[in-house]
């Protein structure tokens, strides 16, 4: 590492232990109880999921399908191939986390935050993972049979609705925009003839649903050790040329 690249390092270190030190806590939230939500408002958000899963049912190995992904690779050519989808699903990951450090105010707190995150996409990974090896589709590559439903998609939309979730009363923009890389990733994985669109569609309906769920039902689950108390900040650290993250309690 040269010592130009190295001072860069240090200083952007300083500048985000500076501005993290200074936020008290990592990211703002809505400090409101939890509530137990209305009788109808699981039928609401059970509408969107249920259509995609419904139009997936109807589409897989339907002549529409196949015609679909016919077009597709011949519109890009049969050697398309990107990676690009393995990344595109983890990026409202990083948008949730990053507003957190920017200061924006959340519906929870960042370890809630977190806490739903993990439950949502391991849910929807068992799921979608059972889901796989109880139905034989095989993909349109026939590199095996584990078309139906795409994980990369369910995951993707698991990762979005989070994020929705957390911004959608807050900043609408940052709310919807993690729907933008989850569609990216489901039709990259069309694109790079991984996947049937049926299997897309029914990868969304899972991650969206699981998501609504755990969120539907946190008012069950509210252990969160860090929530009273402001003396908890996630500073970056750089030893030896490697750069981590670390937490640090004040007192």
């Amino acid at each position: 590492m040269t010592l130009s690249f190295k001072n860069t390092v240090v200083k952007f270190n300083c500048f985000l232990s500076f501005f993290l030190c200074t936020s008290y806590s990592f990211g703002q939230f809505v400090d409101a109880p939890l509530e137990r939500p209305p009788k109808n408002a699981l039928v609401k958000k059970a509408i969107l999921p249920g259509s995609l899963f419904l139009v997936g049912l109807l589409l897989t190995e339907g002549d529409f399908e196949k015609d679909f992904q016919a077009n597709v690779r011949d519109g890009l050519g049969n050697d398309f191939n990107t990676s690009l989808d393995d990344y595109t699903r983890y990026v409202p990951i990083a948008q949730l986390y990053i507003a957190d450090i920017a200061g924006i105010r959340a519906k929870n707190h960042w370890f809630d935050q977190t806490k739903n995150l993990i439950i949502s996409a391991g849910l929807t990974q068992l799921i979608t993972g059972g889901m796989k090896k109880a139905i034989y589709k095989e993909r349109p590559n026939q590199f095996n049979a584990d078309a139906f439903p795409s994980g990369h998609t369910s995951n993707a939309f698991a990762n979005a609705t989070v994020l929705y979730e957390e911004f959608k009363e807050t900043n609408s923009f940052l709310a919807y925009s993690g729907y933008g890389f989850a569609v990216t990733t489901g039709a990259l994985r069309v694109m790079n003839n991984k996947h049937w669109i049926s299997d897309v569609f029914v990868g969304a309906a899972l991650g969206i649903m699981v998501t609504k769920l755990v969120y539907h039902f946190d008012y069950l689950f509210p252990w969160n050790p860090f929530k009273k108390k402001n003396d908890f900040v996630l500073l970056p650290s750089y030893s030896e040329g490697s750069v981590g993250i670390h937490l640090q309690k004040r007192f």
